[in-house]
């Protein structure tokens, strides 16, 4: 595992990206890690409606945003320095989402990618720090 994601250094005080966010899972533990924002892009209404609950449930309103739109068209953004990507499987999303998001700015210059990815959805990042398997699911930590 490399330096920078072995410790609580890779979030604490982070701008977290949760894109395809569905209930906020990743994005609202980031916080409870000590990151500093958390930033969700979801389009789907009921994803979007869970995952309000959630940050009401955390408390944590003041530190979040939720974007309502398709994270492969996120339009301009800020950077952010944890970004998560978990899509539906089967539609190869996590690399076009990437290039929007970088096109868009949304990704800082050292941001590290936590991807979840199913069968047959490929990704070549420049630098990888862990990759796993868990059961149909891949997870993929490193930077774009």
């Amino acid at each position: 595992m490399h330096a920078s994601w072995a410790g609580p250094d890779a979030v604490r005080g982070a701008r977290v990206l949760d894109v395809f966010a569905g209930t906020g899972a990743y994005g609202l533990e980031a916080l409870s890690r000590g990151a500093a924002q958390a930033t969700f892009v979801e389009n789907a209404p009921a994803a979007i409606a869970a995952l309000s609950a959630n940050i009401a449930a955390c408390r944590a309103e003041a530190i979040t945003r939720v974007l309502r739109r398709d994270a492969l068209v996120p339009g301009a953004g800020d950077p952010h320095g944890l970004v998560f990507l978990d899509p539906p499987y089967g539609q190869n999303l996590v690399p076009r989402a990437l290039e929007a998001l970088a096109a868009g700015g949304w990704l800082g210059a050292a941001a590290l990618v936590v991807a979840e990815l199913g069968p047959g959805d490929a990704l070549t990042l420049p630098e990888v720090f862990v990759e796993r398997t868990h059961g149909k699911a891949r997870l993929l930590l490193g930077r774009f």
